[in-house]
This record gives C-alpha cells, structure tokens and sequence, in this order.
C-alpha cells in the first residue's frame, strides 16, 4: 500500500490491516523455511508497510 492510501483509513481499519498483513507476513516466513517461496520481495513489502501503518498509528495517538 501507499502511504496515501495508509493515510485514508481510519485507526481501526489500520489495525485490521496490520493483523492481516503479519499474518501474511507469517505465511510467507512458512514458505521461505519450505522452499516454496516465489515472490522473495513480498517479504520486504509487508514488512514495510506494517511498518508505515505502526507510523501513523503513532503519529496520531500522539497528537491527540
């Protein structure tokens, strides 16, 4: 996701995005240990983008 779709959604839609992405994100750690991985850059992409929504949710707890 981009950073300007992460900034259209509310907190509770970002939370729900974040569990879907580590579990994702926990899928893909399965197929890597399996052999099974094909798409080696979704690790870097789900990573980061749970990254950019842990951001945010900080971003806004703090200036409330």
């Amino acid at each position: 996701m981009k950073w300007q779709d992460i900034k259209q959604l509310d907190d509770a839609a970002l939370k729900v995005k974040c569990i879907e992405l580590r579990k994702e994100l926990m899928g893909l750690r399965f197929q890597r240990v399996t052999a099974q991985a094909e798409k080696t850059h979704q690790f870097r992409i789900a990573r980061r983008t749970i990254a950019r929504i842990k951001t945010l949710l900080n971003q806004r707890t703090k200036t409330v």
